[in-house]
């Protein structure tokens, strides 16, 4: 696939990508304004300033897109990856606890 500027970039996508590629999206390239640093919208459009509450709107519109893309594990890997952190913390918890154990005893043994 050609390399396309990014504010040309369309939703196509190529037949090489796997199933699970992201969609290509059109960006908007936010440039800040003169003077108090507020960003405008891309080339082309009116200087303007983007309202609070349209920057907001866009801002959930966008985690809602973005939390559609994430894989969300089986409740069969997320009990898999839960018992493996606590099995993980658990030994290295005795670990600590043994090493601590032992220098105390050594730290007793020379100067006690």
């Amino acid at each position: 696939m050609s390399e396309e500027p990014a504010h040309e970039m369309d939703d196509r996508l190529d037949e090489a990508d796997a199933p699970h590629a992201m969609r290509r999206t059109r960006l908007t390239q936010v440039q800040p304004s003169a003077g108090k640093g507020h960003p405008t919208r891309a080339r082309g459009d009116s200087d303007a300033k983007v309202g609070v509450v349209s920057r907001l709107n866009r801002f959930l519109r966008e985690v809602v897109s973005e939390l559609a893309k994430v894989i969300w594990p089986t409740r069969r890997e997320l009990v898999v990856y839960t018992s493996v952190v606590l099995v993980f913390v658990s030994f290295m918890v005795a670990f600590v606890a043994l090493l601590d154990l032992g220098l105390a005893r050594l730290v007793l043994s020379v100067f006690g």
